[in-house]
């Protein structure tokens, strides 16, 4: 029976350089051409960690070389890596459809996140982008333009911004309206550009979504079947690397809540993958969330590896 799913890719999926994500994105086709084949409907969504860091230190480098360069906001950059990993992603997918005589219309769309101007991640910013300075460019840089900046592990200073909590996304009825013509849908890539709501306007953040927090909101509002969300293992574990770690085939909301409150999840690695799984399969009674893979998605759905979060 045919089925959405959101599918988050993880940074594996997707290499550091150009070169490594043209060819990532075509062997991460082959495996999602799989599940379009098979009659499933899927938004693809991915992080953008590399790609956005790299644009955005072209943009310093070229102000720094020229001056009446314009400033290039992170939002700008953002958008910029939507749509260049985006292209990779659709060519490559819209290829190995052809390739098994599949003539389905794949199309990327630069997404906008909401988050909340008074999210208290705007106070603590936290995540390092950009190139190093030494302390006296940074403070220097920060009376200018008013960036947070900080020591970054004894390797020099660099901005840091904030990773607020996505309130909604702004194209989720142009995703839903393709996704129901049957189109294959590339979206909230890099967490979606992150905006604030200031009237009828919508004012970009200096600010990061994390993408699996984003990729939960956008499949609760074009209730998706699941949220597939891989990475780098094939299920998730407790007492991570202590004799007793065991794998988990699967976690009921609440077991993974006292997972959560025990500690057993590193900050800035699976928990938010697993905080991010538990927010969709509550919402609804049926749905679930599979963390695993990508070379094993497809059993993963059959239930045959990974691990299935449900209600």
């Amino acid at each position: 029976m045919s089925q959405r799913y959101v599918v988050a890719l993880g940074g594996n999926a997707l290499g550091n350089t150009l070169p490594e994500q043209y060819k990532a994105s075509r062997l991460t086709a082959k495996t999602l051409a799989g599940l379009v084949a098979a009659g499933h409907r899927l938004v693809i969504t991915h992080g953008n960690g590399p790609q956005v860091g790299m644009i955005y230190q072209a943009m310093e480098a070229g102000q720094k070389e020229n001056p009446k360069m314009s400033h290039v906001p992170l939002s700008v950059c953002g958008a910029m890596s939507q749509g260049y990993i985006g292209y990779d992603m659709q060519c490559a997918l819209r290829e190995e459809l052809w390739a098994r005589g599949l003539d389905i219309p794949v199309a990327s769309i630069v997404t906008q996140t909401v988050v909340d101007p008074a999210d208290p991640a705007f106070e603590n910013p936290t995540k390092p982008i950009g190139v190093f300075y030494t302390e006296e460019e940074a403070k220097r840089i920060a009376a200018e333009t008013g960036y947070t900046v900080k020591e970054d592990a004894g390797r020099g200073w660099r901005r840091v911004v904030a990773s607020p909590k996505p309130i909604d996304i702004i194209e989720k009825d142009t995703i839903k309206t393709l996704l129901d013509a049957g189109h294959v849908v590339v979206a909230v890539g890099g967490g979606g550009i992150p905006v604030a709501r200031q009237g009828t306007k919508l004012l970009g953040q200096g600010a990061v979504v994390d993408k699996d927090f984003a990729s939960a909101v956008l499949a609760d509002m074009i209730d998706a079947d699941a949220l597939v969300i891989l990475t780098a293992v094939e299920k998730v574990s407790i007492d991570f690397r202590k004799p007793t770690e065991r794998q988990l085939d699967s976690m009921t909301v609440e077991e993974a809540k006292r997972y959560i409150a025990e500690g057993q999840f590193a900050p800035g690695s699976m928990l938010p993958k697993v905080e991010a799984a538990v927010s969709f399969a509550k919402g609804r009674v049926g749905r679930k969330a599979l963390i695993t893979l990508l070379e094993r998605v497809e059993d993963g759905l059959a239930g045959k590896t990974g691990t299935v979060v449900t209600a």
